[in-house]
């Protein structure tokens, strides 16, 4: 079965939840309004639907291989890169001077997603290279700027991120990579680096890494690490590629998924030391990181919506065509294919709507992130800022974990066959455990949400977004449909039981810290469900507005009937996860760690 881009639907929130109109009036996008979203997504469809889509089952069972220190990727991706870097597809969203084409976030993140549903191995590349960019962009020298990013954004040079390390995972104080200084304001890097996507390939001629070290006298744990750009083969005077640098691919990964993504060992200054630039300020490094890191959380957040979307058209493809038993209301005399059957139609409800809740919610977080950054009010910029960071860890943490249920729901509806290679189904359900680990676990994205997000100004951009929400509740029960007045009420519920969390974080976070952290990921669940039902809450009304002007009947008929769904099934399990976040703390400690 082949992938077929959501255009439509990707529109639809572009155009109608993150109001592209608007953000074509803020400086600098001026030329970005529908029109020029929808040429771009058609024209990205066609690559990744023609080109990537049919790379990726032959990844998964060819995947790269190393050898001699050398990574061979899998056949067809050489290829497949060159295209996507001569289509300017790597500097969609990055600045016009630097050879990119300068468009809004919100049309960029629909572009991700096809990338990602299309061949998600494949398009970790860029994701790597979009924070590398980030990163120099705002903390870099107009020397690196000069040297790297036109090269980087134009596709022709790939990024990475070197953060972990054998016994530094999650912990980054405890990194011991080390760079030395030396006479001509150069640094010799040493250290190993592990789990560095794309580390090590043969699609570009050089890779650049972005490499976290200390500094001989530097202070102890996080505060005392740099960031340095080391790449793979130094750069000349006149801009060509030099001599070969010391860091070395030793070995890649074996994984679970993403097969055909290479997942490198590095060696750095095994023979001397590797050549590295300081990016910044000495002892910085963890700070300008975390550029990288919340464009990559957000990002790895739209893989989740990514998969999920792939596995539901696959699955959807399949019930469409198996024959298996009688319909239970005797509408079909003998057996049918089984989208006839009840349960079948509830899986690929939910697969459906968690998949549009999730796309429909990152598409209105990067409308924030495009008025935060171009919105000529200073007050504007600032409001869209606390929204945005409130919900990377949502885009992260609950898309990801969704793609967990909507990939395992993919491989059920299938049956027996699901658990068989040949089907694909389980390739979506294996690539997508990596997405709620990476980038920062759930976990972490939940402490992000209870710690930085929530406690620290208590509540008060949780709440905004609750009294936001309540509007939406206004606009709903005002209505005359019985869709509009379900939702309303499920919304309410789940509204109020956000706040009775946030209530319980702000006032217990300092008091009984375990008891607030031990909810901090069902915290996380019921946010994002609560934001993701909110915006299809929002669709409703504008599909039921459509609907009376005659516009689309059956695409605005499903979008109701999927919000109405979301609500009855996704979003009335919020009342339960607030019970287990206040009332279930202890007994989640209550176990002697002896007995486990």
């Amino acid at each position: 079965m082949s992938y077929i881009a959501p255009v439509k639907d990707m529109l639809f929130d572009i155009e109608h939840l993150a109001d592209i109109e608007q953000i074509a009036q803020m400086p600098g996008f001026e030329e970005a309004g529908l029109d020029t979203a929808q040429a771009v997504l058609e024209e990205c469809a066609k690559f990744n639907e023609g080109v990537l889509a049919p790379l990726n089952v032959e990844g998964d069972r060819h995947p790269s291989s190393w050898k001699d220190g050398q990574v061979t990727t899998t056949a067809g991706f050489v290829q497949a890169y060159k295209q996507f870097a001569e289509g300017g597809w790597q500097g969609l969203q990055h600045p016009a001077d630097f050879g990119g084409q300068g468009l809004p976030k919100t049309i960029g993140a629909a572009c991700i997603e096809m990338l990602n549903s299309a061949n998600l191995s494949f398009a970790l590349c860029p994701l790597l290279t979009d924070g590398a960019i980030e990163a120099l962009l705002t903390a870099g020298s107009d020397d690196l700027k000069s040297v790297y990013l036109e090269k980087l954004v134009t596709g022709e040079w790939t990024g990475t991120m070197n953060l972990t390390e054998p016994q530094a995972g999650s912990d980054l104080a405890m990194v011991r990579s080390r760079a030395e200084p030396q006479p001509d304001g150069t640094y010799k890097v040493f250290g190993t680096k592990i789990f560095i996507t794309y580390g090590e390939h043969d699609m570009a001629d050089n890779i650049v890494h972005l490499v976290l070290a200390r500094i001989p006298g530097a202070p102890d744990g996080v505060k005392g690490i740099s960031l340095f750009v080391v790449p793979k083969f130094l750069v000349n005077a006149d801009g060509s590629r030099g001599a070969r640098n010391d860091v070395h691919c030793v070995s890649i990964e074996h994984k679970l998924g993403i097969k055909a993504s290479p997942t490198a060992v590095l060696q750095y200054g095994d023979h001397g030391g590797a050549v590295g630039y300081l990016v910044g300020q000495e002892n910085r490094g963890l700070e300008y990181m975390f550029i990288m890191m919340n464009a990559a959380r957000y990002a790895v957040g739209v893989q989740g919506i990514a998969v999920a979307e792939r596995a539901y058209q696959k699955a959807v493809a399949y019930a469409r065509d198996r024959v298996q038993s009688r319909p239970v209301d005797g509408s079909v005399n003998g057996p049918a294919t089984i989208i006839h059957h009840p349960d079948v139609r509830r899986m690929l409800m939910t697969m459906r709507a968690m998949t549009e809740g999730c796309r429909a919610m990152a598409s209105v977080a990067a409308a924030a992130y495009d008025a935060a950054h171009h919105h000529p009010d200073a007050q504007a910029r600032k409001q869209n800022q606390a929204f945005y960071e409130f919900l990377v860890p949502l885009v992260k943490g609950y898309s990801t974990e969704m793609s967990l249920e909507v990939t395992s729901l993919g491989v059920q509806v299938h049956g027996g066959m699901g658990f068989i290679e040949e089907t694909g189904a389980a390739q979506y359900y294996r690539d997508a455990k990596i997405l709620t680990i990476y980038e920062g676990t759930t976990a972490i994205q939940a402490n992000d949400l209870v710690g930085r997000k929530t406690a620290r100004d208590g509540g008060q951009v949780a709440q905004a977004i609750a009294a936001q929400i309540e509007k939406t509740e206004g606009e709903l029960v005002r209505r005359d449909s019985v869709a509009a007045r379900a939702v309303a009420r499920r919304l309410v519920a789940a509204r109020k039981a956000f706040l009775d969390v946030v209530g319980f974080v702000v006032q217990q976070g300092k008091a009984s810290p375990n008891a607030v952290f031990a909810g901090s990921v069902p915290y996380l669940m019921l946010a994002g469900n609560l934001v993701a039902g909110w915006q299809l809450a929002r669709s409703l009304l504008v599909a039921e507005d459509l609907l009376h002007k005659g516009q689309d009947a059956s695409f605005m008929q499903a979008k109701i009937a999927t919000a109405r769904f979301y609500a009855d099934h996704i979003l009335a399990r919020a009342p339960g996860l607030r019970d287990a976040i206040v009332e279930g703390g202890d007994s989640v400690t209550a176990l002697p760690m002896e007995a486990f």
